[in-house]
C-alpha cells in the first residue's frame, strides 16, 4: 500500500514528506493505522547523527493507533483494537526476559538497531529502494507494519493522541521512579530536566510518595508546569542550584537524583546533588561515544550508586495498560503532557519548536 510518511535521507538534513511503499504484514506481523506519534528527543538523536541508524529510514517510536490487518500467526491482537506501541518488544523466553528485565529483551535488539524486521529485511520500499524502521516502529506514518509483541492492546475509552505519549516519555519517566530507583514513601528526590520525560519521572516519584520533590531546568517556563506535575520546589538552573538542593534536603542532599537530559555535565552535576548513601539514576539519552566523568573516589567513600534506567525498566504488557487506567482515574496526567498538535507535514516546525525549549511534549496527529 502506498503511504504518507516523513523520512529522513542523511543526518544533519530535514525530514522530508514522501510517498513510500508499505508491504502487507507478514506472519507474526501486525499493520496499525497510526492516530498519534509524539515529538521525543531520540528521533532528533538520529537526525542530528547522535545515534547511528541505517539511512534512509522513518522514525518516531511514541506512537498509538489502531489495528488493521494482523499476519499469520497473531493471537493477541484483533481488528479494531486500540494499542500503544513499544520500541522494546520482549520475547518472554530469552535469559533477561525469564529474570523479569524484558525491557532487556535480547531477541529482537539485533533487528531493531538494523532498521528491519525479524526476518532481517524492512517493510518500507522508496522507489524500489528499502527504507529502514527505527525503533522497529517507524510511527511518524500514516500506517505502519510491526512485530506482533509491539502491539499493547489498551482500553478504548482514551484518547490515541495522548495514549501515543505512554508509550515511551510516561513509561521511561513513570518506570524510572518506580521501577529503576524504587522511590519510597517520605523520599526526597531532585530531578534534572522538566521535559516530556522529567514531568514523568516528578509525577513517578510524586506517586511513589517522595515528600520533597526539586526540578531543576534552565527554561524558567517550566517551573509552573513542573510543580503542576508534583514538584514541591523548582529551580532555574545556575551557579546556586546545587546549594539550594542541599538546603531543602537538610543539607545532606536529595536520596534519588534523576538525570532525563542526556548531557555529560548534568550527570556530573547530579551526583553532586544525592546525599552518602544516596542514589543517581541516568534517564536521559546521551550521544553515543561521549563519556562521563564521575569520581570514582566520591562514589566508594560516600556509597553513591548510579543505575541506569532503559525504557523506565517496564514491563510494557504489565505497565501500559495500568498508565492508561491511572490517567481514566484521574491520577496521571496525560492532557497536561501535549503542547500541541501538529500534521505530519508540519513536522520540521514541531522539532523546531522542541529544540526551543518547549514546555511539553508535541504530537504529530494524522
Amino acid at each position: 500500500m502506498k503511504i504518507q510518511a516523513a523520512v529522513l535521507t542523511a543526518p544533519n538534513r530535514r525530514f522530508q514528506i514522501e510517498t513510500l511503499d508499505l508491504a502487507e504484514p507478514r506472519a507474526g506481523e501486525v499493520l496499525i493505522r497510526i492516530a498519534a506519534c509524539g515529538v521525543c528527543h531520540s528521533d532528533w538523536h538520529v537526525a542530528a547523527g547522535d545515534t547511528e541508524h541505517p539511512m534512509p529510514c522513518v522514525t518516531g517510536h511514541e506512537g498509538a493507533g489502531i489495528v488493521e490487518a494482523v499476519g499469520a500467526g497473531v493471537t493477541h491482537v484483533a481488528f479494531g483494537d486500540h494499542v500503544t506501541l513499544s520500541w522494546s518488544p520482549d520475547c518472554g523466553e530469552c535469559f533477561y526476559c525469564l529474570r523479569g528485565q524484558p525491557n532487556l529483551c535480547e531477541t529482537y535488539t539485533e533487528p531493531i538497531w538494523a532498521g528491519v524486521m525479524l526476518d532481517g529485511e524492512p517493510r518500507l520500499s522508496w522507489d524500489g529502494r528499502p527504507v529502514y524502521h527505527y525503533c522497529g516502529l517507524a510511527a511518524f506514518a500514516e500506517y505502519v507494519v510491526v512485530p506482533e509483541q509491539c502491539c499493547i492492546p489498551i482500553r478504548k475509552d482514551v484518547p490515541l493522541p495522548v495514549v501515543a505519549l505512554v508509550g515511551c516519555a510516561v513509561a521511561t519517566g513513570v518506570g524510572a521512579a518506580m521501577y529503576t530507583a524504587r522511590v519510597r514513601p517520605g523520599d526526597s528526590v531532585v530531578v534534572y530536566g522538566a521535559g516530556g520525560i522529567g514531568l514523568n519521572i516528578i509525577q513517578g516519584a510524586a506517586l511513589c510518595g517522595a515528600s520533597t520533590l526539586i526540578a531543576v531546568d534552565r527554561n524558567p517556563a517550566k517551573m509552573e508546569l513542573a510543580r503542576q506535575f508534583g514538584a514541591t520546589h523548582a529551580l532555574v538552573a545556575g551557579a546556586d542550584t546545587l546549594a539550594e538542593i542541599r538546603r531543602l534536603t537538610g543539607g545532606r542532599g536529595a536520596e534519588h537524583a534523576f538525570e532525563s537530559v542526556g548531557s555529560t555535565a548534568v550527570q556530573e552535576a547530579a551526583l553532586d546533588a544525592i546525599r552518602p548513601g544516596g542514589m543517581l539514576t541516568l534517564v536521559g539519552l546521551s550521544p553515543m561515544g561521549t563519556g562521563t566523568n564521575l569520581p570514582g573516589a566520591v562514589i566508594v567513600r560516600q556509597e553513591k550508586t548510579i543505575k541506569g534506567s532503559y525504557y523506565g525498566s517496564v514491563s510494557p504488557r504489565r505497565d501500559f495498560p495500568m498508565l492508561v487506567d491511572l490517567y481514566a482515574a484521574g491520577r496521571l496526567k496525560l492532557d497536561e503532557l501535549v503542547s500541541r498538535q501538529y500534521r505530519l507535514d508540519q513536522i520540521n516546525e514541531a522539532y523546531a519548536a522542541m529544540l526551543e525549549g518547549s514546555a511539553a511534549r508535541g504530537v504529530i496527529v494524522f
